[in-house]
């Protein structure tokens, strides 16, 4: 049927009627706004609900991605422009049968990319997958990136019209929000909201929740490759922001206007100058992220899962195998790889937390590769990703079911090249977005074999993270085989560990003489 003869395609939300679209066996709209455009006097301001409109407004192309600066890596799909006007979200509902009015849990997806770059149109986030054989509703969004999003210049502001933090954390709160009041039009449920993300996605997800302000607008978390740890207070934010200035060749005192007046695009040409700056500058440190606000974000978010403070929700947590090995390969100083950046790492954490400078000798102790650059990785990968997402699970699962995972899997060729089960890789299997045939321009990783194994673990990815949405338990069944897909929770005595590989298995603390040598104490910055 037509999209605009079919009916179950006009949905009125609380700001005007939208028109979706077929895709495959579900409806699916996109660009939705979410929220006022953040621009002219809203720049770097928190974000206003979206205006009404009038008539039907079609959601069938996906809206603007955030500012940021064009990569190789991650290319903008035909039809996608870059604009400051870029809070929208899509959505995937699977069909209905007549008179089925069962409300479908929601799975709510932030995408990652360093807190600046990364969009939802990216074809890796296609929903439709999951929608289709998990009967859940997904939505996706875009939030405000780099130097519009993640950089705090309230310090920098005119008090009588100051800029907001956390502008990118105040976007998805919005987001959020408006599912709570919109997502039962198109047939979900919004007491039962899942969040998940990767990365900086990942590290959105923690940080909610420990967010006062988010609690009751979702009921489930999931976390891959959480950085976090990565959030810093205003002192460190309002140094980055300075930093930030003199790349673009601002005076402080003419911040305030400045920073209305110069045209988005062009404040985004400087953000990877400025990751670069801060990383090798700060080695371990990221140029954007989270600040301890004391207002949207009152403390750091794992001293707060220590504290008790987190929303008391069920959650799955995990990293890859070989994190740094993405940032090896793009040739990124995002992540320390030498043993110059790992010494002066350890040397700036011990100038923020005196009480831990010496720590860094048993914790090197324990990575009998370093200094070679391997044993750098390995290091980094567990500062940076690991040990805050252990640090995470432990004190989560005090108060609330956790589950642990680790993503092994890699392809031969990924193998070959010594990239193995690097940063992200796990997503087209989560997403159910691999390749169908070798063919294909995205199987490039699949040249040497593994795309039917890889297929086979994505359904069993799928199947557990499906499960934890609709059931708040990741067991479930194999439909292919018939076989339990047992996962049992983490714990502080058992750490149990799922291990995603050709054959998943269960392990009781994974490299626990690894985890023990970095000890009790939080290793990150301020």
């Amino acid at each position: 049927m037509d999209a605009f003869a079919d009916p179950t395609l006009l949905v009125t939300t609380t700001t005007g009627v939208v028109r979706g679209a077929h895709d495959g066996n579900t409806h699916r709209w996109l660009g939705i706004p979410y929220a006022t455009p953040p621009v002219g006097p809203l720049r770097l301001k928190a974000p206003l609900p979206a205006q009404p409109w009038e008539g039907v407004r079609d959601a069938l192309e996906f809206g603007s991605a955030a500012p940021q600066e064009p990569t190789k890596v991650i290319p903008l799909p035909v039809g996608v422009e870059i604009n400051e006007d870029c809070l929208n979200l899509n959505i995937w509902a699977p069909p209905r049968a007549h008179g089925d009015t069962r409300p479908r849990p929601v799975m709510f997806w932030i995408h990652g990319g360093a807190y600046f770059i990364g969009f939802s149109a990216q074809a890796v986030y296609n929903g439709r997958a999951l929608a289709e054989s998990g009967d859940v509703i997904v939505v996706t969004i875009n939030y405000r990136l780099g130097a519009l999003g993640w950089l705090d210049f309230t310090s920098f502001s005119d008090p009588a019209d100051p800029f907001d933090s956390n502008l990118g954390m105040r976007d998805i709160v919005l987001a959020l929000t408006w599912v709570k009041d919109n997502i039962a039009a198109f047939g979900g449920n919004p007491d039962d909201v899942t969040v998940f993300g990767e990365s900086a996605g990942a590290g959105c997800v923690t940080t909610l929740m420990t967010m006062p302000v988010a609690e009751g607008l979702f009921h489930k978390a999931i976390a891959e490759s959480s950085p976090a740890t990565s959030v810093y207070k205003p002192e460190r934010a309002a140094g980055v922001a300075q930093a930030y200035l003199d790349l673009i060749g601002v005076e402080a005192k003419d911040a305030a206007q400045r920073l209305r007046e110069i045209d988005a695009v062009t404040l985004a040409t400087q953000t990877t100058n400025l990751l670069n700056h801060v990383a090798t500058t700060a080695p371990g440190t990221v140029a954007f992220a989270p600040v301890v606000d004391g207002d949207l974000i009152p403390g750091y978010p794992v001293a707060a899962f220590r504290a008790g403070k987190q929303h008391k929700v069920p959650l799955i947590i995990g990293t890859n195998h070989d994190e740094a090995a993405l940032f090896k390969m793009m040739k990124s100083p995002l992540m320390p790889i030498s043993e110059s950046a790992i010494d002066e790492m350890f040397e700036l954490v011990a100038k923020d937390n005196p009480a831990l400078k010496g720590s860094e000798a048993d914790i090197i102790a324990a990575y009998p590769e370093f200094p070679k650059q391997k044993g750098a990785m390995e290091i980094s990968r567990d500062a940076g990703f690991r040990m805050p997402s252990i640090w995470v699970a432990e004190a989560h699962s005090r108060v609330a079911p956790t589950w642990m995972y680790r993503f092994d899997q890699a392809p031969p060729l990924m193998k070959l090249l010594g990239i193995g089960a690097s940063h992200a890789t796990e997503l087209p299997y989560v997403f159910g977005t691999l390749p169908d045939k070798l063919s294909e321009k995205k199987a490039l990783q699949f040249r040497l074999g593994g795309l039917k194994e890889a297929k086979e673990i994505s359904r069993r990815i799928m199947a557990r993270w499906l499960s934890f949405a609709r059931t708040t338990n990741p067991v479930t069944t194999d439909t292919d085989t018939g076989l339990e897909l047992s996962w049992p929770g983490y714990d502080e005595h058992t750490r149990t560990t799922l291990i995603i590989n050709g054959t998943d298995t269960i392990e009781n603390d994974p490299d626990g003489e690894i985890r023990k040598a970095w000890g009790e104490e939080i290793l990150g910055f301020k």
